[in-house]
């Protein structure tokens, strides 16, 4: 929605980069349609799929964008609660995260970008501390990060946002990865035994965030709505998300309406696995007539 609103805007031109079957970046059809060339300004990409999982090749594609004067914009709101990013290697020019996501509070973010860039860059909000000079007939601008924080900061959020940070820290990013990686394999293991269950994105643990989305089938071949599955499973005490995910037109690129979307995190368990198993075949079954 940004990037269409900017377009309205400015007149830009968006182009998409397509995905494979398995929920893949498709960098080859990519290259071969020459989405990335010479008029090409903004790359904007996500780091991990909020719907597929998947880990897309952040510096592969960054180096693709600078190559032709692009600059390139991350969302790595699903990665760094479970990746240890370097963002100076990341090879991105700006990169933008969500407190919440990692275990800290709502109404707050992150953005990292270049120095060089965010200095070129003027504000887009008036208020206090953003400034540098005021008179009547005009005014001059603070340095990053202050231009762009006008006004009274979350200062809450951002005390909470801290304490996150720290106690992700504290953990550990490289044992949260393992874990995750851990969980997530464990939980597409189960999932391949379901009758009925495709998975969307990648089936493996291999380049793949821990947020696996799902259709369901019953056992006459009917689809059951992702509604009915949540509302089966938060009756067994399971929690879910069924809908689009915020991305609807991915749903349409797999044909499907919609999916049901099971999170995994630091303090998920292989216990908390086994009792999704046991609730998607619970639904599978009820809604086959045999419960």
């Amino acid at each position: 929605m940004p990037w269409q609103l900017l377009a309205q805007r400015s007149g830009a031109v968006l182009r998409w980069f397509d995905v494979t079957n398995q929920g893949r970046l498709d960098l080859d059809k990519a290259a071969a349609e020459g989405l990335i060339n010479e008029r090409t300004k903004i790359i904007s990409v996500t780091y991990v799929s909020n719907v597929l999982g998947t880990v897309n090749p952040i510096s592969h594609i960054a180096a693709l964008g600078h190559a032709v004067g692009a600059t390139v914009v991350v969302d790595a709101s699903q990665a760094v609660p479970q990746l240890a990013v370097d963002f100076a290697a990341l090879g991105a020019d700006l990169v933008a995260f969500t407190g919440h996501k990692m275990v800290g509070p709502t109404g707050i973010g992150v953005l990292w970008g270049r120095y060089e860039l965010l200095a070129a860059l003027p504000p887009f909000l008036g208020g206090g501390e953003m400034i540098e000079i005021v008179t009547m007939e005009g005014s001059t601008y603070a340095p990053p990060p202050h231009r762009f924080e006008a006004g009274t900061p979350p200062i809450a959020q951002a005390v909470g946002l801290a304490a996150a940070a720290q106690y992700l820290g504290a953990i550990g990013m490289d044992q949260i990865s393992d874990h995750e990686r851990d969980i997530t394999a464990y939980a597409l293991q189960g999932l391949r035994t379901l009758p009925g269950l495709t998975i969307l994105g990648p089936d493996e643990a291999v380049d793949r965030g821990g947020a696996v989305s799902f259709t369901l089938a019953a056992p006459d071949g009917q689809p059951i709505h992702p509604h009915d599955v949540s509302h089966l499973l938060d009756s067994r005490g399971i929690a879910v998300r069924a809908g689009h995910h915020c991305a609807r037109p991915l749903h349409e690129r797999f044909g499907v309406q919609s999916s049901t979307r099971a999170s995994f995190y630091l303090y998920t368990t292989h216990a908390e696995i086994d009792a999704l198993i046991d609730g998607l075949d619970y639904t599978t079954s009820f809604f086959g007539g045999l419960r």
